[in-house]
């Protein structure tokens, strides 16, 4: 193996990405913020320029090129490429400013974000569960590469009051997975935000070129409960969760339109009394 080679790739001793490949991992990246050392251990020599800033320095440097965004939304957009490139730095963003950012990544800006999301798209975070994947949503599933221990899926009917938002909703369990890591330590590696795509009812969004999900009609019925149903049984199987349960058991939030699936919960809790809660035709409150 050639020096590139070794040096783009993840080592044969640990399988810990190299080079470039570990620039491009959120959870890995530290950016500017590598060492000497590091650089030379990790591939990573000429990739960066020579002057190593803390994590301070670069979180300083966030917020000074945040600030003089001209509105929340390109603010939004601008931490949303952060957290897709760096999860170190946009959690230290997050959690030393929590009054000033939580505002634009969760409410009240998610909501406009959700309205534009198609156009202001730039990389996918989490699955897209459509209802073209029935019969195979467990290989969807397995698909994601880490471990996932929260679980947060939405199906995008009614979002913060605004309606039917299709797969745009996608920015609210992206946006709450961000806020739990933030505000409950949970680890960002499992953490998992699900898009269960059944179509929208939103004419403008079925016009719209940008829209990123199914052009067609939302699934009801038999057809959307069995989707919801297959869904819950492969999230048991792909992720079973820690050696002492056994179970995924919903926690249902605000019907199907907002669900939080935890690994570690009471036995008692049982998957078909929340799967008959979860019917999205039932739902009367707002994902929010």
């Amino acid at each position: 193996m050639n020096t590139l080679t070794r040096t783009t790739a993840a080592s044969p001793e640990t399988d810990q990405p190299h080079g470039m490949a570990l620039l491009r991992d959120p959870l890995l990246n530290k950016g500017t913020g590598f060492t000497d050392q590091e650089r030379d251990a990790l591939g990573l020599r000429g990739l960066l320029p020579a002057h190593v800033l803390s994590i301070q320095a670069q979180a300083e440097r966030v917020l000074t090129n945040l600030r003089q965004q001209p509105n929340d939304l390109q603010k939004y957009v601008a931490l949303n490429a952060l957290h897709d490139r760096n999860e170190a730095l946009f959690f230290r963003v997050v959690t030393d400013n929590i009054d000033e950012i939580q505002p634009l990544i969760y409410t009240p800006t998610v909501g406009l974000a959700c309205q534009r999301f198609g156009h202001i798209f730039q990389r996918p975070r989490g699955l897209f569960v459509s209802a073209n994947d029935r019969g195979r949503i467990a290989a969807v599933l397995r698909n994601w590469p880490y471990p996932a221990k929260l679980i947060v899926v939405t199906d995008g009917e009614r979002i913060l009051g605004l309606g039917d938002l299709g797969a745009n909703g996608m920015g609210i369990p992206v946006g709450k997975l961000s806020l739990y890591s933030a505000c409950a330590g949970i680890h960002p590696k499992l953490c998992l935000p699900v898009m269960l795509d059944v179509g929208t009812n939103n004419e403008s969004l079925l016009n719209d070129p940008y829209y990123v999900g199914l052009r067609q009609k939302r699934i009801t019925g038999q057809p959307y409960d069995e989707l919801v149903d297959e869904f819950i049984t492969a999230a048991r199987q792909v992720f079973p969760g820690s050696s002492s349960s056994s179970r995924i058991s919903p926690i249902i939030r605000h019907s199907i339109c907002c669900i939080a699936i935890a690994t570690r919960s009471p036995p008692s809790t049982t998957i078909s009394r929340a799967r008959r809660r979860s019917r999205s035709p039932a739902c009367s409150r707002p994902c929010g």
